[in-house]
């Protein structure tokens, strides 16, 4: 028997968002799923002083928890936190660049004192700063053509080691630094600032296993043994199923437990999937209503029809080999041993050099994936899109 209803003052109280299953972002720890080992471990260890590697596969909630930990009181309070995506990036100077406008755009709202220090460090940009009409810094395209990022780099560090509170970094999808191709060594560089630091703490996420693994495991590497490892698995069928029926009882209407459990097996605890589909799920079930199960099927092919001109696309973007071979590890559904005769011949490919030239191409473009062995098409969707065609 469901949970007896909130009244609705109650509920007009916590609708602060038309929707509570959130597809777009962190929105604070009310629309938060579990996570709470996960966040005690890694609040802890940073304000401890600890260096972390976290890695995980793509959407399983990597950035949000992040963000989370970032908005305990006992970080909030009490340092300064920069978030720094460099997914884009493809050199060092890229790299400096999202570096630095990350930290401009989190110091920015702390007022003229707290940002003026950190542009009275960067000495090598200041004939590039710009102000807006309301005298705020802008970080624009002349310092986004950084001339010296080693200079600039060396001024980030300098004022992250200065600044009124120690600072926490986390870069997320660090292992896009292995693909630089500009000369520059960043993995060491970064190494060296980073053992230099007194008050600066770092969090290194990425999504990329095995590379992230080479980076922090591989004796060969300047990373070596400096910082704590943690992984992350998908939350647990249990907390979701808690998560998202309190949801739906928060803002009045119901959902059948069958629901939950129905899409968390399909999309394998991925959170992403997971919220996408009860995104759709809880805007098609109205006010005092109760989702059943057989509106599953229906959410899911709404999606799979919103994104159907995307996946043509990608899919015309690819050489006809790849083409091929995507389709093969979609159907295969956990792909091993794909240069193996076996499967070869079962999804008439070619030669074994040709596969494997097909699949790097395929995992360089993040199409597919590799996990436990296995190469899998990283986006749920697309390869129930492919399998629906």
């Amino acid at each position: 028997m469901p949970p007896k209803r909130i009244s609705i003052h109650i509920i007009l109280h916590v609708m602060s968002r038309n929707n509570p299953f959130v597809t777009k972002g962190y929105a604070g720890s009310e629309y938060f799923c579990d996570r709470v080992r996960e966040t005690s471990d890694i609040v802890s260890l940073l304000i401890n002083e600890n260096n972390l590697a976290l890695i995980s596969p793509r959407r399983l909630g990597k950035t949000d928890l992040i963000r989370h930990c970032f908005a305990q009181p006992e970080i909030r309070e009490h340092y300064y936190t920069f978030l720094i995506d460099i997914y884009a990036t493809n050199s060092l100077r890229d790299f400096v660049n999202v570096f630095g406008k990350a930290i401009m755009d989190e110091l920015k709202p702390r007022g003229r004192k707290v940002w003026e220090r950190f542009v009275s460090t960067l000495k090598s940009l200041q004939a590039e700063m710009s102000f807006d009409i309301n005298g705020n810094p802008v970080w624009g395209i002349g310092m986004g053509q950084v001339d010296n990022p080693a200079v600039t780099l060396d001024e980030i560090f300098q004022y992250l080691e200065s600044a009124e509170k120690p600072c926490i970094i986390a870069i997320d999808e660090f292992q896009q630094v292995t693909q630089y191709t500009d000369g520059q060594n960043i993995e060491a560089a970064l190494r060296t600032y980073v053992q230099r630091c007194r008050q600066t703490t770092f969090l290194f996420a990425g999504s990329k296993r095995h590379l992230m693994s080479e980076i922090f495991t591989s004796p060969s590497r300047p990373f070596y043994q400096s910082v704590i490892t943690m992984g992350l698995a998908p939350i647990s069928l249990e907390k979701y199923s808690e998560f998202a029926i309190q949801k739906f009882h928060e803002y009045g209407k119901d959902v059948e437990p069958e629901v939950v459990t129905n899409v968390y097996s399909r999309f394998h605890g991925v959170t992403s999937c997971l919220q996408r589909v009860m995104n759709v799920l809880f805007m098609r079930t109205a006010a005092q209503e109760c989702c059943t199960v057989d509106m599953v099927d229906e959410a899911i092919n709404y999606l799979l029809d919103l994104y159907a001109e995307n996946y043509e696309t990608q899919l015309s973007q690819m050489s006809e080999r790849q083409r091929t071979l995507f389709r093969a590890i979609t159907a295969e559904g956990q792909a091993k041993n794909i240069t193996g005769g076996a499967f070869i011949k079962k999804y008439r490919l070619w030669s074994a050099s040709s596969v494997m030239s097909a699949a790097k191409a395929l995992l360089e473009k993040d199409f597919i994936t590799q996990e436990q062995g296995a190469y899998v098409v990283y986006d749920q969707f697309f390869a129930l899109w492919l399998l629906r065609a």
